[in-house]
């Protein structure tokens, strides 16, 4: 081999090199996630069209391998999105999403519960937003929470991710019950919302339907509109499996609801998602938890001086 050919096999080593710590850099820090227990795994997945029905843009909707996975869309024309078929009051609630590659700003993928539609002046609602960002071509996590309340009394947190949600499926879960809420993310807790005497006034309390959509929010994401969809990028495509939706549910009869409970379509008399073991994180959960909040939170409404002049209750446990 000759001196020129080996420096010109250094140099596109060195430029390989560069480039892939641009990549990411690009994005952050890279840091490994702590090993969790797969809180996932307690729960069996659920074909989407059995549990959900259309919310909106029905064409821009296309169900796969039996029902189980499903594409929502947005383009020129419309977003889309599924809405359950049944209202929940306590559960475990779980996705796979697997999110649109490219030039996203002003996309936004929501997978939430929600009872505006019933109570649209004090709504409750437990929130997982994926925000396409104007920056880097990054997605960002943004978790809220509502108890009957209006939009303008969100509880807002938001994230940067510790992996690309558009080369694969992640898991984004939802656990509710009287104890607490907590949001994960690859099994690894990311936010835990204690019920107690401050948290109280928002925590959410009235049944609520299970939604996800995808669709057009320029104006909310971007600094109103500066960087609103560019549709040359489009179509939006993201992907949804694995659901799991158990815990209690309404279930209508005759003139009256009532409180149904199950685990695997088997109906129950106590809630599944309260038991000792959904009363509180584990140490590995706790750890999880701290890892995520001190190396990937970068916003909190409880520092966010500007908004508050006096910080919320619970903001002061």
């Amino acid at each position: 081999m000759t001196f020129l050919h080996q420096r010109f096999l250094l140099s596109i080593s060195i430029m390989f090199t560069i480039s892939q710590l641009l990549l990411v850099s690009s994005r952050g820090p890279i840091y490994k996630p702590p090993s969790v227990e797969r809180l996932t795994d307690r729960f069996h997945s659920t074909p989407i069209e059995g549990k959900m029905s259309t919310f909106f843009g029905e064409p821009n909707i296309r169900m796969k391998n039996n029902g189980s996975y499903a594409d929502i869309i947005l383009d020129k024309t419309s977003g889309s999105g599924f809405v359950s078929k049944d209202r929940y009051y306590h559960g475990f609630f779980s996705v796979a999403i697997k999110l649109p590659t490219g030039d996203t700003s002003g996309v936004v993928l929501a997978f939430y519960m929600s009872n505006s539609d019933v109570f649209p002046h004090n709504h409750d609602e437990v929130d997982f937003e994926l925000l396409g960002h104007e920056k880097r071509r990054q997605w960002v996590l943004q978790t809220n929470i509502y108890g009957n309340g209006s939009i303008k009394t969100g509880r807002e947190e938001k994230f940067y991710l510790w992996f690309d949600p558009t080369q694969q499926f992640h898991q984004y879960s939802m656990l509710w019950n009287t104890h607490h809420i907590v949001f994960l993310v690859d099994n690894i807790p990311i936010r835990e919302v204690i019920y107690n005497q401050a948290s109280s006034s928002l925590y959410p309390s009235k049944p609520m339907s299970l939604y996800a959509t995808i669709w057009d929010a320029s104006k909310w994401t971007t600094h109103g509109g500066k960087y609103p969809v560019n549709y040359r990028y489009s179509p939006f495509i993201a992907s949804l499996g694995e659901l799991k939706t158990e815990g209690c549910f309404m279930s209508k009869t005759n003139s009256t609801s009532t409180s149904v409970c199950s685990k695997s379509s088997t109906p129950l008399t106590s809630d599944p998602v309260e038991g000792d073991e959904y009363t509180k994180l584990t140490s590995q959960q706790t750890i999880g938890l701290y890892w995520a909040r001190s190396k990937h939170m970068f916003y909190s409404y409880c520092k966010d001086t500007s908004r508050y002049k006096v910080l919320p209750q619970e903001c002061n446990n």
